[in-house]
Order: structure tokens, then sequence, then C-alpha cells
């Protein structure tokens, strides 16, 4: 099986001291954890075409924009080992080497930073910061889950180290507390497909300089990467003569744009039409906060249940009512939010509640 020898990596160069375009010189003999992703078109950040003038030495990312996202991950990495280190009590060491795979020259490894476990073994530990918003990618219907992309990275990883597992810790706020730690051991199918497809990537496209395909579902993407690889338009340039195959999807375009346009203005139909109907059942309701019906038909109950809250009217009166209540109160105004819902009830379903 690729990838399962028990041969250990091959050390490509020592990575402290390095420049970056030292570094990013080393990178571009092969292809990279971070890359794997990009190459099975599952990377939420580039695709597998800017991977390909990337390895070129073509490298068409804007780094004016993203640099700052891109280097709070190193700056943070230190900080990110010792919080991991302190909530398992697994030692961590830095590896301040570029690998390359023993069997598959091209396949590189620059880990963040080795794991020491209980049973002696060793592991790799890969350090992530994300944002309080994002850590959700970190689970799947109720399950903890490894994003598929930093998945990716880690059994490259593994492959490459001839390691069986990778701990994750990410950040996503300013307290130990605020980590996501994770852990994904070995797959041999899966290493076995991803290291054929990296390799058809290197040979066939990089080694061969042809730009491979865009295989990737995120359109925003592709478009931003189309901008980024095609560059402006000339007005000079003659017109594309579309072929028949072409033209389909140039067809089909415009009808989902039509359809889209018109699902639109419905909605926006939609939306008017429930506001003149909510108005008309609380003009009936009048004062009543709640509405029963029960007809032939069947039972419903409609509520619009009031709350209150204190509102402070200015900014700078923010921290009053917790210093001085009484003085609060003589700022404060309180406002009434009710919420419309209606609740069904039928003999052939269980009750179900609707909120307008």
């Amino acid at each position: 099986m690729p990838g399962q020898g028990k041969k250990p990596p091959n050390a490509l160069t020592p990575t402290d001291g390095l420049s970056r375009e030292e570094w990013l010189a080393f990178r571009r003999k092969g292809i990279g954890g971070s890359d794997a992703a990009a190459v099975l078109g599952i990377s939420p950040f580039r695709t597998g075409v800017d991977l390909y003038y990337d390895k070129l030495g073509q490298s068409v990312e804007d780094d004016e924009q993203n640099w700052v996202a891109k280097e709070m991950g190193t700056v943070l990495e230190d900080l990110v080992a010792r919080i991991f280190a302190k909530k398992t009590g697994l030692a961590v060491c830095p590896m301040p080497v570029m690998f390359q795979h023993a069997e598959h020259p091209w396949m590189l490894a620059d880990v963040d930073r080795l794991v020491t476990m209980a049973d002696g073994k060793t592991a790799i530990l890969e350090c992530k910061t994300t944002n309080y918003n994002a850590r959700d990618k970190w689970e799947y219907d109720g399950k903890p889950i490894v994003p598929q992309y930093y998945e990716a990275q880690g059994r490259h990883y593994m492959a490459v180290m001839n390691l069986d597992r990778v701990y994750y810790c990410c950040l996503y706020g300013n307290s130990e507390d605020d980590v996501i730690i994770r852990s994904i051991d070995r797959d041999p199918d899966y290493e076995a497909e991803l290291i054929a497809l990296e390799e058809n990537f290197w040979t066939n496209h990089v080694q061969a300089k042809t730009p491979p395909p865009y295989i990737e579902d995120d359109g925003a993407l592709v478009l931003e990467s189309l901008r980024r690889c095609m560059g402006p338009s000339r007005k000079d340039a003659p017109p594309m003569v579309f072929t028949e195959a072409q033209s389909e999807v140039v067809r089909h375009y415009a009808e989902l744009r039509n359809q889209k346009n018109a699902l639109s203005a419905e909605v926006k139909r939609m939306e008017k039409e429930l506001e003149q109907l909510k108005a008309g059942v609380l003009l009936d309701m009048g004062e009543s906060w709640r509405g029963v019906y029960e007809g032939t038909d069947g039972k419903y109950t409609v509520t619009y249940t009031p709350s209150h809250r204190e509102k402070v009217l200015k900014d700078s009166l923010a921290r009053l009512k917790d210093d001085h209540p009484d003085i609060f109160k003589q700022y404060a105004t309180v406002s009434e939010v009710r919420t419309l819902n209606v609740k069904f009830t039928a003999a052939e379903a269980a009750a179900q509640e609707v909120a307008a």
C-alpha cells in the first residue's frame, strides 16, 4: 500500500533561519499538507488551479488582502501548542524540518509540532486558529469532527511522516478554555486515494505544465480564482464563439437566473402579504395576547405574547444600571416585544406552531 511502508521520511531541509522566499522555494519542490485540500477540490481557501500556478512560481494570490489571516496562525502557533500541552498533559516539541515521503519525494511535510503520547509513540500536532462564530465547523449533527480540509492535511502528514495519529488544537477565543481538541488516526484507504490524486496532480499537471480543470463545488471560490488567473478583459479582444455544448451552459445559467428573479419577486410579494395579514389578525385581537379557534376544520391557538425589557437610550448610560439602579430607572424606558404564533390542533397530526 503506498505510504504504508516502514521507511522513515527523508529530511529535505531545516526550516530554522529560512527566509519566506527560501521556504517557498522548497515548498515548490512538491505538495505539502496544506496543499492537499486544494488537490482534492475541497479547500475553502484556493482552487487546484491556484495551487498549480503557485507550484510553478506564478502565484496569483492577493497576499495584501489576506496577509493578516495567514500570519495569525503562525504568530499564535506556539501559544496553541502550549495550551494543548497543558490541557492534555502530553509532551510537545517543535520539529523545524521539512520532510519528504520516503517513496514519493514530491510529498512534503512541514508539521507544526510532534507529540509524545502516553504509550511512548509519536503523533503530530496541528495548531489552528479561528473565530468564535466558526467553531461550529468542528461539529456535525452534534458530534465532534475535523473539518475535511484539515483532515486532508493531517492524513497527508501521516503518510509522509509514517505516523498513525494527528492531533488538532484550534483556538477560537482569548482564553485557554476557548479551544477545540480533536484527533484522527491513519486510514489506509483514504491515504492510498490521496497519494494517487496528488501524484496525478504533480505529474500530469505541475510537471507537465498543464493546468488542472476546476473541480470545486464552490462557485464563488472558482470565480475569484478566475479573476486572479485571467486578469482584466481586453476591449480589443475578438468575441468568443460558443459551441453548442457551451451554449447549453449559458442557456441553463440564464434560465436559473430568471427563475431566481421570479422567486425573489414572489418572496417579496409573500412578505408584503404576510405583513398585511398579520396586521389584520392583530387588529382583530386588539388588547388580547391570545386567541382560540374551534371549528369543524380543526382547532388552533393564536398567541401574541408580550415580553418586556429595560432599554437605555444612551450608550454613555450603559454602566449606570449596576452602579446606580435608582438613577438608571429615570433614564430607562420599557419597551414591549411580542411574537405572533399559530398553533394547529388536528386529529390526524400533532399540534404544530407557526411563528409569524
